[in-house]
């Protein structure tokens, strides 16, 4: 019944703001958008349409807010207009009752929240779909009190995101069926990637495991601080860590005036973002201006501040190499390089020409070299790549999601602190150094180093293994081989006899019908 109330709801959303109209109409069939013609009499639906499905995914709840955040870093797959006004989705969530977090920490701790912090701040200082933090000080194990940042679970959002992710797997394979596209898209496996995101992120013991790695992967670059994880005081549905004070990146006026390079600040980012990537393969992968900030204390000034570790990426071997040689081949303009690597990786069929892929790829980014920063759309030309693919069939690979989502923040973060910065000439010597380390000797003295401990215990024993095998010759099987095509004749005969046996009846049935018919006549 839940169920069927919560679908109810959602189709009233969706007659209500015209949704139903602006998905008919996305459509080639013609019967289709005649229905949309149809449906679309009576109501007025003068608001854009990016527009009027913001405000219906706002009306529908926390979920779905959430799901329009996703879906705007997949410009791949939306029109600039719609995707631009679902970016505007960031933190529009208010906030739940500071009671209901109180007795969630309490639950959480078996005990009042008097006993767990020295003072709690009941004011939220922000929230978000998932969960909502709040400001408090700590005594740890050793006595020493700490300032700490409190993360609280949103309550009972496990049963509402079940319901709601069933009905947009049902949406997602109406979706697929009927849209030309649908089935290349894979609105399916993005709804399932959405629900991994959110499972993911209803455990806050995960989020701060993923701080955690960050912040050893981080420790030797200087370049980021990643709060402390206060391990004693996390819960699946409260999440402690050290309290960070910073400046929000997006007031560059008030970190101009501090004194923060802020063209540093930008080559900085790209650093970032490339170091977790191709040297980590894994990174923060919701990196948009309300979870970073910068520091301005003088320890660490002018270094980043990352905040909200719920959504991370990780690469393989693989995928890390096969983006490290693309974007290496772009920065040098080979765009035939690239077309082989499309092939190579399976992204396309084997019998692409080649030729053909590498006239189309160099028609989409040609343009966009030797200009500043301010002049390049990365998500246009994503979107440009990805219209010139469905010529080539190429498949939308789904491992890779995260990193163009976080490739988007960082585009967006580059030209707001710095519209000069040039990302092309800024990343190529990092990837050309990095490629340096995975095909020199240093991964060759890397993957010894790896397997000392192998060929140590592996070394002692092969004077006995060798003497073993020497004293020990391997049988002559030419024995069993004789008897094998012994048996092997054997079986060929009787499969004649039989096949003789059979054909011998059939003719035998034939002449008795023949004699039978011949004394008839």
């Amino acid at each position: 019944m839940s169920r069927l109330f919560r679908g109810v709801t959602i189709v009233w959303v969706v007659l209500r703001y015209g949704l139903d109209e602006l998905v008919l109409t996305s459509f080639r069939k013609p019967w289709l958008r005649l229905l949309a013609r149809v449906v679309s009499v009576g109501r007025r639906l003068d608001a854009p349409r990016g527009q009027r499905l913001r405000e219906a995914l706002e009306r529908l709840g926390p979920i779905f807010v959430k799901f329009g955040q996703v879906l705007s870093t997949r410009r791949d797959l939306l029109p600039p207009d719609i995707a631009n006004e679902l970016a505007l989705l960031q933190d529009r969530v208010p906030p739940f009752d500071p009671n209901v977090a109180v007795a969630t920490i309490e639950r959480a701790f078996r005990r009042p929240i008097g006993e767990v912090f020295v003072s709690f701040d009941r004011v939220p200082i922000a929230s978000a779909s998932i969960a909502q933090v709040h400001f408090a000080v700590v005594r740890d194990r050793h006595g020493v009190e700490r300032e700490v940042a409190v993360k609280v679970l949103r309550p009972g959002m496990l049963p509402v995101i079940d319901n709601d992710l069933g009905l947009m797997r049902m949406m997602a394979g109406w979706v697929e069926s009927l849209s030309a596209d649908g089935k290349r898209l894979k609105p399916r496996q993005v709804v399932a990637e959405f629900d991994n995101y959110l499972h993911d992120e209803l455990d806050l013991v995960r989020e701060a495991a993923n701080a955690a790695q960050l912040r050893r992967n981080m420790e030797g670059l200087g370049l980021v601080r990643i709060p402390e994880i206060v391990w004693d005081f996390c819960h699946p549905e409260v999440l402690v860590m050290e309290r960070m004070k910073g400046v929000p990146i997006s007031q560059i006026e008030r970190l101009r005036e501090a004194g923060v390079d802020i063209p540093q600040l930008a080559r900085d980012g790209v650093t970032i973002f490339f170091t977790q990537v191709f040297r980590d393969g894994f990174f923060h992968a919701d990196m948009h201006p309300g979870n970073i900030q910068v520091s301005l204390e003088p320890g660490s000034f002018g270094r980043y501040i990352s905040l909200d570790f719920g959504i991370v990426g990780s690469l393989t071997e693989f995928d890390k190499e096969y983006l490290a040689q693309n974007f290496t081949a772009f920065f040098r303009r080979d765009y035939k390089r690239v077309a082989e690597l499309h092939v190579e990786s399976g992204w396309v069929p084997a019998d692409t020409r080649i030729n053909e892929l590498e006239s189309a790829i160099r028609a989409v980014c040609e343009p966009y070299f030797d200009r500043p920063l301010k002049e390049i759309s990365l998500g246009m030309v994503l979107m440009r790549l990805f219209q010139t693919s469905r010529r080539f069939h190429v498949e939308i690979q789904p491992q890779l999601v995260l990193l163009q989502k976080t490739l988007l923040n960082i585009e967006g973060l580059g030209r707001q602190l710095d519209p000069e910065l040039d990302l092309w000439s800024t990343a190529k010597p990092f990837l050309e150094k990095w490629m340096l380390d995975q095909m020199g000797p240093q991964r060759l003295w890397r993957e010894m180093k790896a397997e000392a401990p192998h060929f140590a215990k592996m070394l002692p024993e092969l004077p006995r293994l060798l003497h073993d095998y020497l004293r020990n010759k391997p049988q002559d099987h030419r024995r069993e081989l004789a008897e094998l095509l012994a048996e092997q004749r054997r079986t060929n005969r009787l499969l004649q006899s039989l096949l003789y046996g059979g054909l011998g009846f059939v003719l035998g049935l034939l002449a008795l019908q023949f004699l039978i018919r011949f004394r008839f006549y």
